[in-house]
């Protein structure tokens, strides 16, 4: 639980229909294997001490005690359990004389609640209210009961919070109340839960589970909580209908785990602290006006350090599967050149004038120039390309610059700036011996400084190139590269702009070979800002040397800005990521190299271009990150000192 990660699971045991001693031992069987798993929190499905399907033996005497009899035995079974479990059973209620389906919500062999189910279907093949009562939902049923020899309350309005980790406060809700147009997690989770248990017998039919998991993944978004999902399986009555045990396990709408047709346990982990940020963060979230009065019933947990299952993205900006990530590509490429055609449209712009250099981001930008210009139906020619070799420039990225310009239809410029830089250093009485910051920023001021004037003389406005990761970082040079009339990069890390650019080159190469062959090379070359003179004609100065690898600070940026995770965090997520990859040395290098230069480099980001957001994160001071530019690290770097 170390860090805000909970380990839950769905659980579906094998049962016998009406043999309840028999299911209770399959119960608590699996109970404690679920535990030596380190879960802390079980669902497991409707009904699952009797059956789902036992149809009208709900109306026996029998079948009920059985049932009471079947979770006493549990109880005894695993009161020496830590986890919270929630258990479907059906309830007689001696107060009103009427038949509830509930969930038992239980603990180190109590009975902490019973929580009743609201949404009784009787259509299709559903006859629920044949046998039993509904809740009526928040502020309905609320009484006191005996079951077990214990005094028991039964309210579905109520909440189970642990006393040792605030963030973890759980709410049920059973199977058809999530179908149901206002489903109880609503006001469960805007009441404080974190995590939704639904106890559930849904069967399958065609084309039903994958409408099942849209409503448990959605549901997890829209109320921003973890959602845990159990569901009936084998034993249960085919009669008529057949049961597959579909549990599911949600986050804020991603799926962490989900298992189908297979009894046993589907297990991950939950970020409660995640979540708790993330509401935080939305001022939207918020309770409901008239919400019914929710009540929280505490508990207490051991917290013991949760190792880690659910997949953890070395590229978070990147999704993994190729047809997941081509349409990524796809999408962020039409936002990008919605954006600029856009402001090309509302300046008049005449021109767009681009820095070629023949590296990754001056050819994204120039491609997603092109995409704009497509989108206004004006002619390529219009797009200025302005290569502007200097000291460090290589035959390679020249020549690239110079093929990409071509095969795109671009004006093509070249200008060599060395002697332009050459009479500044001359003025500011600069050595060409000293390759210092000077020597380097010269370079890109100048290169900027043409490419506004050139801008100037054709009535176009300067492309930006600059991505997402080097604005974290501040790896620009100030009123240098750092500067443009819009920037379209500005919201696109770098190991997306990568991808993006073999997406192009992959979908030209049926097309325009030579296109995509000259794509293939800027691809394969290092990342580099040429400020620096050839070493025999390759490139003397390489990024990832000098700041750390992109995918790395990408991974950073993700976690630590996006989620606000501290710097223990972030690292063992990084572990989980690159574990294999990098040793924690390494990791634990480039992070406090991450926060140094994020806080030292924000008076940089407080003056960005324009340029469009495309993803979850971005930096512009007038939208989603505002941070004062003399901000001090020191808590930050502090926490690093402690995980050495």
């Amino acid at each position: 639980m170390k860090d805000g990660f909970v380990k839950v699971a769905a659980g579906t045991p094998k049962i016998r229909v009406a043999d309840c001693r028999y299911n209770a031992e399959q119960i608590f069987t699996l109970m404690r294997e679920a535990d030596k798993q380190g879960v802390k929190v079980l669902a497991l499905p409707e009904l699952c001490l009797t059956g789902y399907t036992c149809g009208d033996l709900f109306f026996q005497d029998t079948l009920l005690r059985g049932a009471e009899e079947g979770l006493q035995t549990i109880l005894d079974a695993t009161k020496n359990l830590d986890m919270i479990a929630a258990v479907g059973l059906p309830v007689r209620d001696k107060w009103d004389n009427k038949l509830y389906n509930c969930a038992a919500v239980i603990q180190k062999g109590e009975i902490l609640s019973l929580v009743p189910k609201t949404y009784l279907p009787n259509y299709g093949e559903f006859y629920e209210q044949r046998w039993f009562t509904p809740s009526g939902g928040p502020g309905g049923v609320d009484h006191m009961l005996q079951l077990c020899g214990q005094d028991v309350s039964m309210n579905c309005s109520g909440l189970f919070a642990c006393e040792e980790l605030p963030e973890l406060v759980i709410g049920v809700e059973i199977c058809e109340d999530l179908w149901a147009p206002n489903p109880p997690s609503v006001a469960l989770a805007q009441a404080g839960a974190t995590i939704i248990l639904n106890l559930s017998a849904s069967n399958e039919t065609v084309g039903k589970a994958a409408y099942r998991r849209s409503l448990v993944t959605g549901q997890s978004g829209r109320l921003v909580c973890g959602y845990v999902y159990a569901d009936a399986g084998e034993g249960e009555s085919t009669t008529d209908l057949v049961f597959a045990g579909h549990n599911m396990i949600a986050e804020n709408g991603a799926l962490l785990a989900e298992r189908r047709f297979a009894a046993g346990l589907t297990i991950s982990e939950i970020d409660v602290k995640k979540l708790v940020s993330e509401r935080r963060r939305m001022n939207t979230y918020a309770p409901a006006a008239n919400a019914p009065e929710i009540w929280r019933m505490y508990f207490s947990m051991d917290l013991t350090s949760t190792r880690l299952t659910r997949h953890v993205s070395p590229t978070p900006f990147v999704p993994e599967d190729d047809a997941d990530r081509a349409e990524r590509c796809n999408e962020i490429l039409g936002i990008a050149a919605l954006g600029l055609k856009k402001r090309m449209e509302h300046t008049h712009a005449k021109t767009a004038v681009v820095g070629l250099s023949g590296g990754l981001d001056s050819t994204l930008a120039v491609l997603i120039t092109a995409l704009a210009m497509g989108m206004l139906g004006r002619p390529t020619e219009e797009i200025i390309a302005v290569t502007m070799p200097c000291f460090g420039t290589t035959d390679r990225t020249k020549s690239n610059a110079v093929l990409l310009a071509e095969r795109l239809g671009c004006t093509l410029r070249t200008i060599d700036i060395g002697p332009a830089v050459k009479r500044h250093f001359d003025d500011i009485g600069q050595s060409m011996d000293n390759h210092d910051v000077t020597f380097e920023n010269g370079q890109a001021r100048e290169r900027t400084q043409v490419l506004m004037d050139i801008a100037n003389q054709t009535g176009g406005l300067v492309i930006g190139t600059g991505d997402l990761s080097e604005l974290a970082l501040g790896w620009c040079t100030y009123n240098g590269d750092h500067m443009s009339n819009y920037a379209v990069n500005a919201g696109i890390p770098k190991t997306l702009v990568r991808h993006l650019v073999s997406f192009i080159s992959d979908d030209k190469e049926a097309e325009d070979p030579q296109l995509s062959g000259v794509l293939a090379d800027i691809l394969d070359t290092p990342v580099s800002p040429e400020l620096l003179p050839a070493i025999e004609g390759k490139i003397a100065q390489k990024t990832e040397d000098l700041v750390g690898p992109y995918e790395l600070h990408d991974f950073y940026l993700y976690y630590a800005i996006r989620w606000g995770f501290g710097p223990r965090k972030v690292l063992r997520l990084a572990e989980a990521a690159f574990g294999k990859r990098y040793d924690r040395a390494t990791l634990l290098k480039w992070l406090r190299n991450f926060y140094r230069r994020f806080f030292s480099q924000q008076f940089k980001r407080s003056c960005l271009a324009d340029g469009p957001k495309v993803g979850s994160v971005a930096l512009s001071p007038r939208g989603d990150w505002r941070m004062p530019s003399d901000a001090v690290n020191s808590l930050w770097i502090e926490e690093l000192e402690g995980l050495e």
